[in-house]
């Protein structure tokens, strides 16, 4: 990129009220140029092959599809681009997804940054803007998790398998469970499993009787 060349972005955003609220902080910076809009994954995945912008703004909620593919797809023909997930959908498992497909910076759409225009020229910078919430999950996700050694014979229980069967212990279902602590329902399953396996337990009932009587979770 020329020294004075301006940033280009383009939009992936079904929502015209958004649209409009990027057009307008895009227009106040003359060190940006917004050269596209597009309003679902089939229209910004044909126009990728041929506009190629410095920034990509991608929404995950579109109606034709999910916005995964675009951040892949954009991957695929224009390494170059830099990709920003700008959406209301937060949670460890589309953080991580996006990160996979080739996004570099992920905001949550209720707590863009007053200087939204900022984020945008530190991605293009080689940083990755990330809204707080999400930056604590990718955190929390990395850092070691101890385990939790039971008082009789058996196996022991990480930190996330005890907060999951403390809130099975209160009648919350599988999918309350990963909604609460932002994984998917299948993580949550797999977890079940291990605690069973680990408590010799056969079902939810029986491992929630036994981790109490270890004084694993709280009677």
């Amino acid at each position: 990129m020329m020294e004075n060349a301006r940033i280009t972005v383009a939009v992936v955003e079904d929502d015209p009220l958004h649209r409009e609220r990027f057009r307008d902080n895009l227009g106040t910076d003359p060190a940006l140029e917004l050269v596209a809009e597009y309003g679902g994954v089939a229209e910004a995945i044909a126009a990728l092959a041929d506009r190629q912008p410095d920034v990509l703004l991608v929404d995950l909620g579109l109606p034709d599809g999910s916005g995964f593919d675009v951040i892949a797809a954009a991957r695929r023909v224009s390494p170059a681009t830099e990709i920003m997930v700008v959406s209301v959908f937060g949670g460890e498992d589309n953080l991580l997804r996006a990160v996979e497909a080739g996004a570099t910076g992920y905001l949550l759409k209720d707590s863009l940054p007053q200087d939204f225009n900022a984020a945008i020229h530190a991605l293009r910078a080689g940083e990755s803007p990330i809204s707080p919430a999400l930056a604590r999950l990718l955190l929390k996700r990395y850092q070691p998790a101890p385990a939790v050694a039971a008082p009789q014979e058996g196996g022991t229980l990480s930190r996330r398998e005890v907060a999951i069967l403390e809130l099975v212990a209160r009648g919350i279902g599988f999918a309350e469970v990963a909604e609460t602590l932002f994984i998917s329902p299948h993580t949550v399953k797999t977890h079940v499993k291990n605690i069973y396996r680990k408590l010799d337990a056969h079902s939810r009932p029986h491992a929630v009787y036994i981790a109490r009587q270890r004084g694993l979770i709280a009677s």
